[in-house]
């Protein structure tokens, strides 16, 4: 019997250990390769040609949502399941914007994992019933992509001409989608924004 290939990608070594681990358990599942990071996994995409990636939001390099979007365009064939401990309604749909087939979290019981692996692998989606409900509730995410962009910079603490010098933009432009991201969430100011995009999971 060919076995699921499984890639796995998380930050936390304890946690990724674990994780590879419990799919190993499974006779149907194997664990090809396990990165700690997304451009570590876009390599090791490109090396092992897995049938399914598991991978956590959060994660230095680059994010699994960003992750997801890379997979989408340049791998298609490879199924994406999102094991976060966020239960944001952005981030749920960020997550199937950008291609994901599952979006997991990880306070879940551990044979849901092995389960959706094998769902999303027969071509299904596999989503937290609540946190769909809520995604769909909770309205659209109203920033463009660049306004996120500055947004999450700007929350982090930079400043106006940082953000300007490393995204090639004038501070004047980085003002004025400051502005506009601040506006669309009717918050007070700059720290505000980030903050409440955050907590929805637009960030």
């Amino acid at each position: 019997m060919k076995k699921i290939q499984v890639l796995l990608a998380e930050d936390q070594a304890m946690v990724r250990g674990a994780l590879a681990a419990l799919l190993e358990t499974e006779l149907d599942i194997a664990v090809c390769a396990s990165v700690a990071n997304g451009r570590e996994a876009l390599a090791a995409l490109a090396k092992q040609k897995p049938d399914v990636l598991v991978t956590d939001i959060e994660m230095p390099e680059m994010s699994g949502l960003t992750l997801a979007g890379e997979v989408k365009s340049r791998f298609p064939q490879i199924k994406v399941v999102i094991l976060t401990t966020f239960a944001r309604p952005g981030y749920l749909r960020r997550a199937l914007d950008a291609g994901a087939k599952g979006y997991l979290l990880k306070d879940r019981p551990a044979a849901e994992l092995a389960d959706a692996v094998r769902r999303v692998f027969r071509g299904l989606k596999v989503v937290d019933p609540e946190l769909s409900a809520e995604a769909w509730d909770a309205g659209p995410d109203p920033l463009s992509e660049r306004e996120r962009q500055i947004l999450w910079r700007a929350g982090e603490g930079a400043t106006g001409s940082d953000i300007a010098a490393e995204l090639h933009l004038s501070e004047g432009t980085v003002r004025n989608y400051l502005s506009e991201a601040i506006s669309k969430l009717g918050a007070a100011n700059r720290v505000e924004a980030a903050r409440l995009a955050r907590a929805r999971g637009w960030l």
